[in-house]
């Protein structure tokens, strides 16, 4: 297991109950399905503007998700589709706000990158690279300030750990002593560069030491591993409210946007990645521990794609965005 103030790789070594590993199990493949078909959305013109697929990051998204309760709180970047389902918005929703429809998370306002709902404390996906990071810190401050036991988690890219606010709001996080957990998904490029061509450090969890932060890194391709770092977390920051800076190691196997085709990566990079694919790995698991068979898997990923087109039919069928409220809701007319 992953250790504070360290880097040390997750082992996934806490005991999961059978149908807790179906469960994450199916919400990956689930999470895979919706975002293959968001993507052929996309290729069809059924919505337009930037989108960013979660493809390959699943166990990161099932594993963090799956340690934290309801009332917590959870703040993204732009790749915040299936992280928005795991908080609770319902697929169809997120699919319509995808397709600018007034039956999505935010009535067809935000888009791709700007799913939120307040009700279920998702404080939203972000647009500017690293702008959530403050915005979490602040939610930090108000669980303090009301003395809550919860916990803000905020989930950033690499290329975030190298903007300005990062920084002040980790100093602020660390000297006030905000129950946030800083989540980098490493998953090596800056949209087309290596992260190593524009980082001093070789893991970016040593950013936590410029302001004494409790920190780690964890193999993200293993939900497993995921899942029994964070439960532990959070357990200990619910007591303490301190805040910790982690590194997850995962991988995008699609560009950094449907309009990038990673070129600037090989297939043998790519194929090494694939096969360490957390899916994969997890039905390896469910298979030599007999908790599952294979007509199993068939059934789970039939049930998947189904689900999928569900979401993308309802979208299809939702009203276009309701244009007399273009000026609604925001901070200035």
């Amino acid at each position: 297991m992953a250790k504070k103030n360290g880097s040390t790789q997750g082992k996934g070594d806490v005991d999961i109950s059978p149908d807790m590993l179906k469960e994450m199990y199916k919400d990956m493949l689930f999470y895979r399905r919706f975002e293959e078909t968001v993507h052929r959305a996309y290729t069809k013109g059924k919505f337009a503007g930037f989108c960013h697929l979660h493809i390959g990051q699943e166990a990161v998204c099932v594993g963090v998700q799956k340690a934290i309760r309801k009332s917590d709180y959870m703040i993204s970047g732009y790749r915040s589709h299936t992280q928005a389902i795991a908080k609770g918005i319902p697929a169809e929703k997120v699919m319509a706000e995808l397709f600018g429809k007034s039956g999505g998370a935010v009535m067809g306002k935000g888009g791709s990158m700007h799913m939120f709902s307040n009700e279920l404390r998702f404080l939203g996906g972000h647009g500017i690279v690293g702008g959530q990071v403050p915005l979490a810190a602040g939610a930090g401050f108000a669980i303090k300030y009301r003395k809550e036991d919860d916990v803000c988690i905020c989930y950033l890219g690499d290329a975030a750990s190298n903007q300005g606010q990062f920084f002040e709001a980790l100093n602020m996080a660390a000297t006030w002593k905000l129950p946030v957990i800083f989540v980098i998904e490493n998953n090596r490029y800056g949209m087309g560069t290596d992260i190593h061509r524009t980082t001093s450090v070789d893991h970016l969890w040593k950013r936590a030491l410029a302001f004494d932060m409790e920190h780690s890194q964890i193999d993200g391709m293993n939900v497993l591993s995921v899942y029994s770092h964070f439960r532990s977390l959070v357990a200990d920051m619910r007591k303490t409210q301190r805040p910790h800076l982690c590194e997850i190691m995962t991988y995008r196997y699609r560009g950094h946007s449907v309009s990038d085709p990673g070129n600037y990566r090989t297939k043998e990079e790519v194929a090494e990645y694939q096969e360490k694919d957390p899916i994969l790995q997890l039905a390896a698991h469910l298979k030599a521990n007999k908790i599952a068979k294979d007509s199993d898997l068939e059934a789970w990923d039939e049930e998947a794609k189904s689900k999928a087109k569900a979401a993308e039919d309802w979208a299809d069928q939702s009203p276009d965005a309701d244009l007399s409220l273009t000026f609604e809701h925001n901070l200035a007319n």
